[in-house]
């Protein structure tokens, strides 16, 4: 008798392992509203109860499930279950932020996630995290990337306030994918119109034009990641930018899947 009336509660209290790990770490909330802010640059925005209690800091991420890392599917693929999202505007009051998603050409689970979520879904994420945000110590800054590093660049510009020595380069598709940036700053603006965005002599191209004012600057660099690597190296070999004055931060990369985005 004593065995079987204990059956049931054990039944009620057992957690896996894994699941109570995943547990203290995964946050729900729920879009409330999404639209386009360009024809490639999707806005979500989810409002979640616990907000409030966040520690976030401009430039940081959320990590999204698109499918549960914790069933059969997630445990055969895990590649294919989280995706990277930067949050680009966080508001205490309303318990809400926004994320920014890139609608590029192809496929993909977060792709599709992006292109198909509207007001009302659940969302389950991770984080905030990351540790790609501005130094507000550096003397000015330089921000360099394409459409997925303006979504991490704009909280981190907006965060630095209109005061800020500003320089930089931002890469688009055309003028029409222009990723709007918060503040008075002019970055200058240039356009693939059809070249690859890997490794991209577009912008490093630009990089090597822009007039900066010496080395003692701190740079962000963010994108696709053979670019990223290709600008790096134009500060270090050709500007004599030291290593550490320099965050890079690369989005994504031709055929891996998750890198981030």
């Amino acid at each position: 008798m004593e065995s079987d009336s204990l059956t049931p509660r054990r039944g009620r209290t057992a957690i896996k392992p894994l699941e109570r790990i995943f547990a203290k770490h995964v946050t729900e909330g729920t879009v409330t509203d999404v639209g386009l802010v360009t024809p490639t640059l999707k806005r979500i925005r989810i409002h979640c109860a616990t907000l409030d209690a966040w520690a976030y800091t401009p430039g940081q991420h959320v990590r999204v499930e698109i499918n549960d890392p914790l069933s059969l599917y997630g445990i055969l693929r895990p590649g294919d279950t989280l995706r990277t999202y930067t949050i680009w505007d966080f508001s205490v009051a309303d318990r809400t932020f926004e994320l920014r998603a890139h609608l590029y050409n192809g496929n993909g689970i977060g792709l599709n996630w992006a292109r198909n979520v509207k007001p009302g879904d659940p969302v389950k994420f991770w984080g905030p995290m990351g540790d790609f945000h501005p130094n507000p110590e550096a003397l000015y800054h330089v921000f360099i990337g394409e459409e997925t590093a303006s979504v991490a660049f704009g909280p981190m510009i907006r965060a630095l306030g209109p005061t800020a020595s500003i320089y930089g380069v931002l890469e688009s598709e055309t003028p029409d994918d222009e990723v709007p940036i918060p503040g008075p700053h002019r970055l200058v603006r240039v356009h693939r119109n059809g070249a690859s965005a890997v490794a991209s002599h577009t912008l490093l191209t630009a990089v090597c034009n822009l007039d900066l004012p010496g080395n003692a600057g701190m740079a962000y660099i963010a994108g696709e990641a053979r670019t990223c690597q290709l600008i790096r190296n134009h500060l270090v070999r050709d500007r004599n930018w030291p290593r550490k004055s320099i965050k890079v931060k690369p989005f994504w990369a031709p055929n891996k899947r998750g890198l981030h985005h």
